[in-house]
């Protein structure tokens, strides 16, 4: 079936860009103006997101236990307050994260097909990351090429790069040798998703990269005008760290053959052998294995579930965070991320054991909704939040939080009037 892409439609679609693309994408910058929150910039992105992008991007597995878990188990945690702490604006929310100094505890997770959602793609990700003075990390399975990523980013910027284990080493070591290359001083290796969870949602909506224009994608194309110009006026993307020559469509099978499932303790040991730098270790929950992976030579280990998108009723992160600190003790960094959609969330994982905190879906959020200037919004809004919390709490800087922070949250049981506000809002689940 020929495409409109191999049509080269979108040579003469572009011509136009200049004239249509404000116009239709009045209502998107109306919107995002309004948002206050991380559940308004959700509501933005499923406005103008494509359906079965959205339900790619908003869901988790199976029931969504775990998604909904993540989330509660913030809400079920509550701050103590200190009083007359004499605080004054700006607090200190700097920290040093993978051996770099940053001015923000908070980043951006590493996440696959950024220009899925918005044209401007990983490139949003790291001009904001970079206005914000953050960690950035780039995804193995981006859309934007390292050369454009150094375009926005200096040489010496704070970099992190997310992998797999492929099956093809040479493929690994070959991209390890380019990002190094390109000036980024760490390494995550993700672990959890040697197997695919069950995401019900990408079923019910028929999800394809590319889209497989079905009439049930055209219609729903047809109902995000902004979108879908953005998809139809512009080159199709592909992963373009693996083989930017492949499109999507047929990467997609070739990424889930080249993960390989058989990969062991042995291999992630193989892995940091390769990398001379800080490397962190992702998708931990089991406190053995934490002790595990420092053992194998990891420098940070990362708490995460995968935002409760592999294997469903799996516990919250916030909720192993203090075991997993216990087991490794004070000195090994620690990230988590998973749950995570107020500066209070933020707040509480560092409290508890977290030298800092990835936020997955809120900047995806922000990057659906309105590019650079989205995600941009969801920084801001979060790093206000993550101040107010801090000057109310009576905690001057993120050191003091981290040092003394487990004085201040205590555990209670949740209440239905718990599950009320922006966190519970109706239209579904962040």
């Amino acid at each position: 079936m020929l495409t409109p892409h191999d049509l080269r439609i979108h040579k003469l679609l572009k011509l136009l860009n200049p004239v249509v693309r404000p116009l239709i994408n009045v209502g998107t910058e109306q919107r995002l103006k309004k948002a206050v929150n991380v559940a308004d910039f959700r509501e933005c992105a499923a406005v103008r997101l494509h359906k079965m992008c959205f339900g790619y991007l908003d869901s988790g597995s199976d029931d969504e236990v775990t998604l909904r878990r993540n989330k509660d188990a913030f809400t079920q945690l509550e701050l103590n307050f200190k009083v007359l702490a004499g605080l004054q604006a700006p607090l200190d929310l700097s920290t040093r994260l993978l051996g770099q100094d940053v001015k923000i505890p908070f980043f951006a997770c590493p996440t696959a097909g950024n220009k899925m959602f918005h044209l401007e793609g990983e490139a949003a990700v790291a001009m904001a990351s970079k206005e914000m003075s953050s960690l950035y990390c780039l995804s193995t399975g981006s859309t934007t090429t390292i050369e454009d990523i150094s375009k926005i980013l200096p040489y010496d910027y704070p970099k992190l790069f997310q992998v797999y284990i492929w099956k093809d080493h040479h493929l690994m070591e070959d991209i390890l040798t380019k990002v190094k290359a390109a000036g980024f001083q760490s390494m995550v290796l993700t672990v959890d998703i040697s197997w695919f969870g069950n995401r019900e949602r990408d079923v019910r909506n028929n999800f394809t990269i590319p889209p497989d224009f079905s009439p049930q994608q055209v219609w729903e194309a047809a109902k995000r005008p902004a979108w879908t110009w953005d998809f139809l006026a512009n080159p199709p993307y592909t992963y373009a760290l693996i083989n930017k020559n492949v499109p999507a469509v047929s990467l997609a099978q070739f990424v889930q053959d080249q993960i390989d499932s058989s990969f062991t303790w042995k291999d992630a040991k193989w892995l940091c052998q390769q990398w001379q730098g800080p490397k962190a270790i992702k998708g931990i929950c089991q406190p053995a294995d934490a002790v595990k992976a420092v053992n194998c030579g990891f420098t940070t280990v990362w708490v995460s579930n995968h935002g409760g998108r592999q294997l469903d009723t799996s516990p919250a992160t916030i909720d192993v965070l203090p075991a997993v600190r216990k087991a490794v003790g004070p000195e090994v960094e620690i990230i988590l991320d998973g749950g995570i959609q107020r500066g209070t969330d933020i707040a509480k994982a560092l409290a508890l054991g977290a030298d800092g905190v990835g936020i997955g879906k809120p900047h995806l959020y922000g990057l659906a909704a309105g590019g650079t200037h989205g995600v941009r919004r969801v920084f801001e809004t979060l790093r206000t939040e993550l101040e107010r919390t801090m000057g109310l709490l009576g905690v001057a800087s993120v050191q003091e939080l981290k040092t003394n922070g487990h004085q201040l949250v205590r555990h209670r049981d949740m209440s239905l009037r718990d599950t009320r506000g922006a966190r519970y809002a109706n239209s579904g689940i962040i």
